[in-house]
């Protein structure tokens, strides 16, 4: 239970984001468990949101960057905007990256041109390696693809229509999309992604049977988060009726309120920003604090525990 807010705070921290272009749907295959959009230029603004990309920023995105300089290009230049998505691929879990920016294909080609690094057909597309195990193609000419190379042969396939379908066929998740990804950070989750979110977020308390009943009937989540005026994440999850809402709703902020009495004074401070209520169908639970509490909070050993 302590780790409730932490969890979803971390569940942010991978983006800093902004509308997901069509392309970007286009790649990704459609049985996604999460997306997440990073809008790099936005990023830049926000001091609190640099402070928490500094502090848990995943190695995915590391390596991303690592793998862009060594093609000369610079993320806080040329990258406008990140996708990360997972998604299942014969019962496994596949990541999968989109960055959009002014690359410019030719540039991009001169670059790997002079640093001799060769690429690979794939029909009409030339993949090239990255370094750190990477591969990335340019599907046009402000659109790249990255991940491992049948990686990012799968998203080709998709975005062809050669073999699979895309992001774009999954309505449920898509039907999600467009309820957050005008805030300045969203996500989304399907059915699996969300009992996962869940269950580690709840800790003990998902052994209980309230939450055992309550995870049969979640349908998804989406989340958003600002960083205009201190930081607001502001958290959705759907379940199937307004009992299990009301059920989840109550677990949560048993969790809250144990963690007030036990943490130290930076979390109490933080989780004072925190509600927990029940809307029809949807759990909702919103964080808000000013950026100095929120920075306080990024030091403290709670959440130094949950972003291990």
């Amino acid at each position: 239970m302590k780790r409730i807010l932490l969890t979803f705070v971390l569940l942010s921290s991978l983006a800093w984001a902004a509308p997901m272009s069509h392309t970007a749907r286009a790649c990704v295959p459609m049985d996604v468990q999460q997306v997440i959009v990073v809008d790099y230029r936005s990023m830049l603004n926000y001091p609190t949101a640099l402070a928490l990309k500094d502090k848990v920023m995943p190695e995915p995105l590391k390596e991303f960057e690592r793998a862009l300089k060594s093609v000369g290009i610079d993320p806080e230049h040329d990258v406008e905007q990140l996708v990360f998505a997972t998604y299942r691929q014969k019962d496994t879990l596949k990541l999968m990256g989109v960055a959009q920016g002014q690359f410019a294909g030719d540039k991009i080609t001169a670059r790997m041109v002079k640093q001799k690094i060769k690429g690979k057909k794939y029909r009409t597309f030339t993949i090239y390696p990255m370094g750190n195990g990477l591969s990335m193609v340019m599907v046009d000419s402000i659109n790249m693809v990255f991940g491992f190379d049948e990686i990012v042969k799968t998203s080709l396939d998709v975005y062809d229509g050669y073999q699979g379908r895309s992001l774009n066929a999954n309505t449920k998740v898509t039907d999600m999309i467009g309820s957050v990804q005008a805030d300045t950070i969203w996500s989304v989750l399907d059915t699996t992604g969300t009992q996962i979110m869940l269950k580690t977020a709840l800790g003990e308390a998902s052994e209980l049977a309230d939450y055992e009943s309550v995870k049969k009937r979640l349908q998804g989540s989406r989340w958003g988060m600002t960083f205009n005026n201190g930081v607001q994440l502001d958290l959705r999850v759907e379940s199937s009726d307004s009992l299990s809402a009301g059920a989840l709703a109550t677990l949560i902020k048993v969790g809250v309120s144990v963690r007030k009495s036990s943490g130290s004074a930076s979390e109490k401070a933080a989780l004072e920003g925190v509600t927990v209520s029940s809307d029809a169908k949807d759990l909702r639970l919103v964080f808000k604090a000013d950026d100095s509490k929120f920075k306080d909070l990024l030091n403290t050993e709670l959440f130094a525990a949950v972003s291990k």
